[in-house]
This record gives structure tokens, sequence and C-alpha cells, in this order.
């Protein structure tokens, strides 16, 4: 059963300029210059129950437009979207109390009232009941170890902690489909564990569909094991991630650390007959070698870097998401 279901859904946004000099403004009175702007470029989405769906991309790939429509948010432009079995902007009422939503940089709760004053509203909004609303809630507020915080008002709350009680608020109705954009921006470690931990849970216990934007690629690895890329509007890659990792590049990273600064040049040229990509660190003697090929390979790489230069340390791991996903789109791929 596909829980959401797009078929060619498009966003264009008009983008007005204004003439130059007085003669140009009065002008613009009257008359204005634009030029159409597609943000989403008739994208097929199809997410089954229980899917956890990692939906990525640049700034300004469309992310944010496309769970705005879906979300019910914005008005597509062309296309349709089934959500839950439902238009989200004819059935509007209906359809909010089966998702729930979670913006990073924006929040559902009440900035000058306690938070457990902001469940209770919300629950009223969501038309729970007193039964459901205390079994449910009582293993959330657990699981998040948010109950020192119910009486706190939300305004003295650090980012972490608010955040928690952001994703408890959007489960008050235990919603079969929910919809994360950037839920662990600006937090540290432990906290995006916790919730990483606490999603995991949900989509264990109750199947819950969970759509997952991020610029944090560890979010994606650790819940996510379908990816949807997004660039310029247009979905690249919809697949697997370990698929995705496998295809695109197949080889290890050996991270070096000289003793003295290194011309990229002379790597280069040291490193001519190998399949390799080097990329400068933070520090003009910290480099990266991205080395296709087999364990044996990386070895004759690294003997011949160290012939010639002088290491204090290296390290050797495999392609990180973030590099492959980089060079996806500084190179493109095909779709599929």
């Amino acid at each position: 059963m596909n829980v959401i279901e797009v078929h060619k859904l498009r966003k264009e946004f008009k983008s007005f300029s204004s003439r130059s000099g007085l003669a140009g403004a009065f002008r613009d009175l009257f008359t204005r210059n634009y030029k159409i702007l597609r943000a989403v470029d008739d994208i097929d989405l199809h997410v089954k129950q229980g899917e956890m769906v990692g939906y990525i991309g640049e700034n300004g790939a469309g992310k944010s437009t496309t769970i705005k429509m879906l979300t019910g948010i914005l008005t597509p432009t062309a296309g349709t979207v089934r959500i839950n079995g439902m238009d989200p902007h004819k059935e509007r009422e209906k359809f909010v109390r089966t998702i729930g939503v979670v913006f990073g940089q924006r929040s559902q709760l009440w900035w000058d009232i306690a938070v457990q004053e902001s469940f209770r509203l919300l629950k009223k909004v969501y038309k729970v009941s007193d039964e459901d609303y205390n079994s449910h809630m009582k293993e959330v507020i657990e699981t998040l170890e948010i109950q020192p915080l119910l009486d706190k008002p939300v305004r003295k709350l650090s980012l972490g902690q608010r955040m928690r009680c952001e994703l408890a608020a959007a489960l008050i109705h235990n919603p079969p489909l929910l919809f994360l954009d950037e839920p662990t921006i600006g937090l540290d470690v432990l906290v995006k564990m916790k919730i990483r931990a606490f999603l995991k849970e949900i989509n264990r216990k109750y199947k819950t569909t969970i759509l997952l934007t991020t610029h944090d690629l560890a979010d994606i690895e650790a819940l996510c094991d379908r990816v949807v890329l997004l660039d310029k509007g247009k979905i690249i890659y919809d697949g697997r991630l370990e698929q995705l990792q496998k295809n695109w590049v197949e080889g290890k990273q050996v991270h070096f650390e000289f003793m003295h600064p290194v011309q990229e040049s002379s790597l280069r040229e040291l490193t001519s007959q190998f399949e390799v990509n080097w990329r400068q660190g933070e520090r003009p003697n910290l480099w990266t070698a991205t080395v296709e090929g087999e364990d044996e390979e990386v070895s004759r790489l690294m003997s011949e870097v160290m012939s010639l230069h002088t290491i204090s340390d290296v390290k050797i791991n495999q392609v990180s998401t973030e590099e492959i996903i980089r060079n996806i789109y500084e190179e493109g791929i095909v779709n599929g």
C-alpha cells in the first residue's frame, strides 16, 4: 500500500525584476517584468507504508517546496498528490489528522507557556481522547526523556530540548505518516542519537512512514534504506542507499597528514598511474585520496606517496555517503 502517491508534481513561482531608472520605476507601476521559475519539475514519487525515505538535495533543489505541497501548505501548479488516500488541499481538516510534521527551524509549540500546556492544546486540536493520549504519550515522553521539561516554558528550553518536545508534539495523535524537515539541525551528537533511536522505535512498533529531509547525511545512513536525490527540481536518483554507494564509487579514502605542506600538482604527478581523486583538507598538509580499485591498489598508492613524503598520520576509510553525493552533484548521474 502506497502512503504517498505523487505523479507529475510541479510547482512554479514568478520571479519579478525591476527596471532601472526613474522611467523604469514608473513603468513598473503598470507592468512588471517577470520570469517563471520551476522549483519542482514534474516529479513522480511513491512511498509505501512503513518506509523510511531520505529526501535529499542541495539548497534550492526543491526539497522544502515538495514537502510543503505534500503537507498541503502549498498548492501544486500541476500534477496530482494523494497522501494517505486523500488530496491534502481538498480534504485538509481530515488530512492533517493523519500526518505529523517537524520543521527544524519552525515551532508548533507556544513560546510562553509550559510544554505540557502546548501538548494539551494540540490534543484538543487533533481531537485525541484522554485514554489514547495518556497511553501513547506516556511512552513517547519516557522514550524522549522530556518529563523534566513539561512544566517549563518553551522559551527556556535549549535547542536540543525543544526539538525533542517538537517531535513529541508531532506524535500526539500517533499519525501513520511523519514529515521531518531538518529535525536534528544544530543539535549535539548525543541528542541526535536519541532522536534517531526514537524514530527507529516508532517505525518498528507502529509502522510509521517517515519522509526525512536533511543536510546531515549521518541521519540518512542511520535511518533510511532508501534515498531520493533531487537536483534543480528533478529526481536524479531513487533507490536503495547501499546500491547508490555500490554503483557510484568503488574503493576507499586514504587520509594523509603530511609533516609539511604539499602541492596538489606534486601529488597528482606522483600518483598519475592510479585511479585517484585528491582533495585538500582544512590545512595545506591534509589531503584525502579517493582510490578506485582493490586493496592492493590502495597499498601501492600509499607506498608511492610515503616513499617521497614524510607522513605524520594516515587513515583508511570507506568512501563516505557525503563524498558520493558531492561527486554526484559535481559530475551528475543518470536517473535510476
